[in-house]
């Protein structure tokens, strides 16, 4: 009987299983990959007895392989923010499932856990572009500002580093970076410890962003801009921070940052407008291998000759 971790390479599935772990100390098998890396339980053969974790990726996404799993006769755990689907009937799953736009799998995690690590569940939120509900659930602790922006800067390189088109395009893998992290039972120790990791996250963020600062939009109202990002690694990484810091500068507009692939298709990221969270999940689900939550979803491969459908529509959905 084996325990498997899987769990997504973002900030929110880090923090999440560093919250489980440190609560329930377990030797497991750790099954993640860059962000868009979703359909992890493809990648699992499960057996009778097995103990599985899921974090942080759509259940509607991976329906075949947890249906493979219950059938094989594993346990599974399942919890997540995005869309589900349907979610299968068995004495062998439980789930804490919130597609709330102001949710993320951190913050279940923490509600699951009554708060003992609430640090990481507030890393994960900040991490995920959920300022406010971080923020909220900062409140009791009393940190000062100084302390919250640390935990905030970590979320964001935490997330930052998830994202690429392949493990080579990472600072670290998600593997290692939450190998390196899961020791620590607070976020503060991990940053004042391991200071040579950290600041490696730090540093690369801040040279991406610098890369990414004098970008133009390609398509912009009122309502929507759209950015289009060179076939690079460094665009690869920063795509999904630098949609975020868009969706902060302007909270009444909806923003898509396109990122040019090597097979000539585009990787999307989509940003709701922070002030009406909806929408960004219904919309990238229209697209193939598009998915999401409301406030923040992408496509992983759209096809350059759908690429003036993807603005039109992305334009016409947040005109309504």
């Amino acid at each position: 009987m084996a325990i498997i971790d899987i769990f997504n390479g973002d900030a929110d599935g880090i923090c999440a299983l560093t919250q489980l772990r440190n609560a329930v100390p377990a030797v497991s098998k750790l099954v993640t990959g860059v962000k868009r890396d979703i359909q992890l339980m493809d990648q699992i053969e499960a057996n009778a007895g097995d103990s599985i974790t899921v974090l942080d990726v759509s259940l509607d996404k991976n329906r075949d392989g947890l249906n493979a799993a219950l059938k094989a006769g594993a346990n599974v755990f399942y919890c997540d923010h995005h869309y589900a689907g349907d979610i299968p009937k068995s004495d062998q799953l439980t789930t804490l499932i919130n597609t709330a736009a102001d949710v993320c799998t951190s913050l279940l995690i923490n509600g699951h856990l009554k708060g003992r690590y609430v640090e990481w569940a507030i890393t994960g939120a900040f991490g995920d572009n959920l300022k406010d509900s971080a923020r909220r659930l900062a409140q009791p602790l009393g940190l000062s500002e100084q302390l919250l922006n640390r935990l905030e800067s970590l979320g964001i390189y935490i997330n930052y580093n998830g994202y690429g088109s392949n493990l080579e395009d990472l600072h670290f893998t998600p593997e290692d970076l939450y190998r390196q992290v899961s020791p620590y039972s607070s976020p503060f120790d991990f940053m004042n410890e391991n200071r040579q990791s950290f600041e490696k996250l730090e540093n690369g963020y801040r040279s991406d962003m610098a890369s990414a600062a004098n970008l133009s939009a390609e398509f912009v109202t009122a309502s929507v801009a759209a950015f289009i990002l060179p076939d690079q690694p460094w665009s690869r990484r920063v795509s999904g921070v630098y949609s975020n810091d868009l969706a902060n500068a302007t909270p009444d507009r909806a923003h898509a940052v396109l990122t040019e692939k090597t097979n000539g298709n585009y990787l999307i990221s989509v940003r709701a407008p922070l002030e009406n969270k909806i929408g960004a999940d219904e919309l990238c689900r229209s697209f193939p291998t598009g998915g999401g939550r409301a406030a923040a979803a992408g496509i992983n491969d759209l096809p350059a000759d759908q690429l003036n459908q993807f603005i039109d529509q992305f334009s016409e959905f947040y005109n309504r």
